[in-house]
């Protein structure tokens, strides 16, 4: 079953009081704009309308602060319950700072059998977003959609690759011919209506499309069509592409309401299958309370008691009727997961024998050609060279004396522990790293590379060692080169000879992996037109930043 409830959940660099004071203040002008009357709100249960009632509950300790409203409407005994709830949730130690909010709207059928309705974008998200300046990892959640230009490309680059990205990021596209400003307008914004929240938000300008698209070889978009780059981009990698879903500029303007419905389905499904952030998981679970009634007899009080904690029971039992539901269709989920993944395994290893028996062919031909003495019918000039990839990453450190031009500085033990951690193609990718760095060293040292290694990469003499330009990033974050621990961290060992203090801040690197916590990265500093030497001062796990 499809998720048919909304969540939103983002964090922002207010402090705590600040947030919980902010969101209040749009909750009440929220629940005032529907007609109710949140004055006296406090803790415990609240009557705010005919059929309302808000519950407040909140919480400091050592262990952090949280404060919860939580709203049900009834409007009658068939149509269900709308279940609202905002919580703010001061960070964790690792959050640095950061303070979270999270919005969840779910129906609750009347009855177990009838199906929940699926909940809207509510309109205390987009005055909470326009507030609170809320961000996703590197991006700024908005209400908007922001526009890309040129300039910006690099930027967005290193959020879609950003491994603490939580939220898919849908990127819209200007038609030929067609103002920038008006298509947004007209277009993009009502496609992106049911999106608030749910993913972060742009739209390219035409000069800023030709340089995404030439970088996302594998992921582009453009014509007018909208693309969503869900979490855990691997730009380098073609079959990653599948996994991001594109809509044409036909299906847009067919009609742009079933389209902005088509569009809000991926991201409000990994919405709500997405694992909490550490800090909202360890709030508490909601139990609602009646208030005293101080007005009333012992008798009256008992039976406002008794009625109160019977509606509350029932609410139990309809909720976790609903929990029930939600854990067997994820159950199906896993079950239909696993088995594709065990077609693609078994998919997966006859392309690669097939792969090891041409290359064993070949072998097998050349080696006749040159028994026969023909040497030249063997080696064609051009053919691309064949690359024998090392077995594991320590097999790796021991070949690095093949790659004369690099120079490796890093800690052995680190680029080892990979080993047992290592995942899809991450071993194969540090190895074609090594190669254009390599290749990329020598053309330095001979005068010929003519910029840096991303501009390198970019062009046509990387081709004999190709590596993906979108992989490289040539620096960090202003953010992390101006914090002294951050930076630190990256001052990598490099001989004294380029350098007296023996160290360097290693700001360029590779992006091996991507999607986890892992995430390898090849940190490197170029000394080509002096040493003839690329130095590499790291290659192991991502190296902490703002978010970790």
């Amino acid at each position: 079953m499809e998720p048919r409830g909304y969540r939103m959940v983002v964090s922002t660099e207010l402090n705590y009081v600040d947030t919980c004071a902010v969101a209040e203040r749009r909750l009440i002008e929220w629940l005032h704009d529907k007609g109710y009357d949140p004055s006296g709100v406090d803790e415990g249960r609240t009557e705010i309308g005919a059929h309302a009632v808000l519950d407040r509950d909140s919480e400091s300790g050592r262990n952090g602060a949280y404060s919860r409203w939580r709203m049900r409407e009834t409007p009658t005994t068939v149509s269900g319950t709308w279940q609202s709830t905002l919580v703010v949730r001061s960070g964790l130690p690792e959050d640095e700072g950061r303070t979270w909010v999270q919005v969840d709207i779910e129906h609750q059928p009347a009855d177990e059998g009838t199906f929940p309705k699926r909940a809207n974008t509510p309109n205390v998200v987009r005055s909470l977003l326009d507030s609170l300046e809320a961000r996703d990892g590197q991006a700024d959640v908005a209400a908007v959609p922001a526009f890309i230009e040129a300039d910006d490309v690099d930027d967005l680059l290193e959020e879609l690759c950003d491994i603490k990205r939580r939220l898919p990021v849908v990127i819209a596209t200007v038609p030929y011919g067609r103002n920038p400003d008006e298509w947004s307008r007209s277009v993009v914004e009502p496609l992106f209506r049911n999106l608030h929240g749910l993913a972060v938000l742009y739209v390219l300008t035409p000069e800023a499309q030709a340089k995404f698209n030439a970088a996302l070889e594998y992921h582009p978009v453009f014509g007018g069509g909208v693309r969503t780059y869900v979490p855990g981009l691997d730009p380098a990698w073609k079959p990653d592409a599948q996994r991001h879903p594109v809509m044409s500029r036909r299906t847009i303007e067919e009609n742009v309401r079933r389209a902005a419905s088509i569009l809000a389905a991926l991201p409000q499904r990994i919405s709500s299958r997405h694992t909490l952030p550490a800090a909202l998981l360890s709030v508490p679970r909601h139990r609602a309370r009646p208030r005293p009634n101080p007005d009333g007899t012992d008798v009256v009080q008992l039976r406002a008691d008794n009625a109160a904690l019977t509606a509350l029971l029932d609410e139990a039992e309809r909720a976790e009727a609903i929990r029930v539901d939600e854990i067997n269709d994820l159950y199906a989920e896993l079950s239909k997961a696993e088995r594709g993944s065990d077609e693609l395994r078994g998919e997966n290893e006859e392309l690669y024998d097939k792969v090891q028996e041409s290359q064993r062919l070949i072998s097998h031909l050349r080696e006749r050609l040159q028994s026969v003495g023909e040497f030249a019918a063997a080696y064609v000039p051009g053919d691309a060279p064949v690359i024998t990839y090392p077995t594991s990453f320590a097999d790796l450190l021991e070949r690095l004396g093949e790659l004369p031009f690099i120079s490796f500085t890093g800690s052995r033990k680190t680029t080892q522990s990979l080993d047992s951690q290592s995942v899809d193609n991450w071993l194969n990718v540090a190895w074609d790293g090594l190669l254009a760095l390599n290749h990329f060293a020598q053309a330095s040292a001979d005068g010929t590379a003519g910029g840096d290694f991303l501009s390198w990469c970019k062009s046509a003499e990387s081709s004999a060692f190709p590596f993906p330009a979108a992989k490289v990033a040539m620096r960090e974050s202003d953010t992390v080169a101006k914090s002294g621990k951050l930076r630190g961290e990256r001052m990598l060992p490099i001989p004294v000879t380029v350098d007296p203090s023996g160290r360097a801040f290693m700001q360029a690197h590779l992006k091996v992996g991507g999607g986890n916590t892992i995430a390898p990265r090849i940190h490197f500093y170029e000394d080509g037109p002096r040493s003839g030497k690329v130095y590499v001062g790291y290659l192991g796990p991502h190296l902490r930043n703002t978010l970790t």
